[in-house]
C-alpha cells in the first residue's frame, strides 16, 4: 500500500486528477459547461472524506479514486441545477451555467453530468459495484428529496423546525455521510464500521448547515466571507426563524411575522430587529447548543471505528476545522 496521505494531499491530488479528465467532447456545446463547472474548484470536501474513509479502513486510494471524483461531479451538477431553481446569477464569483449560456443548456449539460457521475462511481472492483451503485442511488435521490422540500418550504408557513431538519440532513448531510460510507464499503470495511462512519458524516452535515444558519445571521463578514443577514432578507425559513416562531408570545410573534412577511425598504433596520427578537427568544444560544449536539454526536461515533488511528484524528481535526468558522 502507498504512502498515507494527510487531507490536503488529498485535496492536491483530487484537483490534480480532475484536471486530467478531458471532459471535452462532441457536441462542444454539451460538454463545455462541465468543463466550465467543474474548473470553477471549491474545496473537494466530498472526495477527500470518500478517499479519507478508503485510508481509514487500510485501503490504497488510488483504487477508490474514480468513484470518489463520481461525488464531485454529482456534488456539481446538483448546484449546477439548484442555480437555476434559484436563478442565481453568480456561483463561486462566475456567471452560473445558465447565465453563461442559457437555461436549457444548463439542464442538458446537468443531465450529462449526472450520467458521468455513475459512469464514475462504476469504476470499483466488480465484487463492491453493486453495493456501490445502490448507496450511490439512495444518495442522488435523497438529495432530490431534500431539494423538492427546501423550496416547498419557500411559499409553506407552517414549516416545523423537525421538517427542517430532515430536510437539511437530506440535502446536506447525506451526502457527506454517503461519501465516508462509499469510502468504507469500497476498502472492506466491516458493515458496523461503515454505519459508523455513515454517522459521523451525518452529525457533522447536520453540525455544518446549523452553523451556516447561525453564522449568517450572527458572524462577521470578513470571516464568514458574505454579508451578514441574507437569510433574514430573504425570509428564509432557518433553524433560527423557525424556533422563533415556536418559542415567541403573541406580541413577539405579530413583531417577527411583521418583518417577515412586509416588504421593508431599509434591510440593516430588517436584520438589527430580527436578530434582536432572535436574542430575545434566545434561539441564537439554542441554535449553538443543537449544533454543538450533532458535533459531540459525531465525534462520538467516529471514535467507535476501529480504523488507522492517525487518520481517524486527521478526519477530527478536519471535523473541528470546519466547525471552527466562527464570528
Amino acid at each position: 500500500m502507498k504512502q498515507m496521505l494527510n487531507i490536503k494531499q488529498i485535496q492536491e491530488l483530487i484537483n490534480t486528477e480532475l484536471d486530467n479528465i478531458n471532459f471535452i467532447a462532441e457536441p462542444k456545446q454539451l460538454y463545455a459547461p462541465i468543463v466550465y463547472t467543474m474548473a470553477q474548484g471549491g474545496k473537494r470536501i466530498r472526495p477527500v472524506l470518500c478517499l479519507m474513509a478508503a485510508q481509514l479502513f487500510g485501503q490504497d486510494i488510488q483504487k477508490v479514486m474514480y468513484p470518489a471524483l463520481g461525488l464531485e461531479i454529482f456534488h456539481n451538477f446538483t448546484l449546477l441545477h439548484d442555480d437555476i431553481m434559484d436563478n442565481a446569477h453568480v456561483r463561486r464569483n462566475k456567471p452560473t451555467v445558465h447565465q453563461k449560456w442559457n437555461a436549457n443548456t444548463a439542464i442538458l449539460s446537468g443531465d450529462a453530468m449526472m450520467i458521468k457521475a455513475h459512469q464514475f462511481i462504476c469504476q470499483c472492483e466488480a465484487e463492491k459495484l453493486p453495493k456501490a451503485i445502490e448507496l450511490f442511488n439512495s444518495l442522488a435521490l435523497g438529495v432530490c428529496e431534500g431539494q423538492q422540500y427546501d423550496m416547498e418550504f419557500e411559499t409553506r408557513n407552517d414549516v416545523t423546525v423537525d421538517e427542517y431538519l430532515e430536510m437539511i440532513r437530506l440535502k446536506t448531510a447525506l451526502l457527506l455521510a454517503g461519501s465516508l460510507k462509499l469510502g468504507a464499503i469500497l476498502a472492506n470495511a466491516p458493515e458496523k464500521d461503515a454505519d459508523l462512519i455513515y454517522q459521523f458524516g451525518i452529525n457533522i452535515g447536520m453540525a455544518f448547515q446549523l452553523q451556516d444558519d447561525y453564522l449568517d445571521s450572527f458572524g462577521e463578514q470578513k470571516t464568514f466571507g458574505k454579508k451578514i443577514g441574507g437569510d433574514i432578507v430573504a425570509n428564509k425559513k432557518t433553524f433560527l426563524l423557525l424556533t422563533a416562531i415556536q418559542k415567541a408570545g403573541s406580541h413577539d410573534k405579530s413583531n417577527l411575522n411583521n418583518w417577515v412577511s412586509v416588504q421593508h425598504a431599509d434591510n440593516d433596520e430588517k436584520i438589527a430587529e430580527v436578530k434582536k427578537i432572535y436574542q430575545k427568544l434566545a434561539v441564537d444560544t439554542e441554535s449553538k447548543t443543537k449544533m454543538h449536539t450533532y458535533y459531540d454526536t459525531a465525534i462520538d461515533s467516529l471514535k467507535k471505528v476501529d480504523g488507522k488511528q492517525t487518520v481517524k484524528q486527521e478526519l477530527m481535526d478536519y471535523a473541528s476545522k470546519l466547525m471552527q468558522r466562527t464570528k
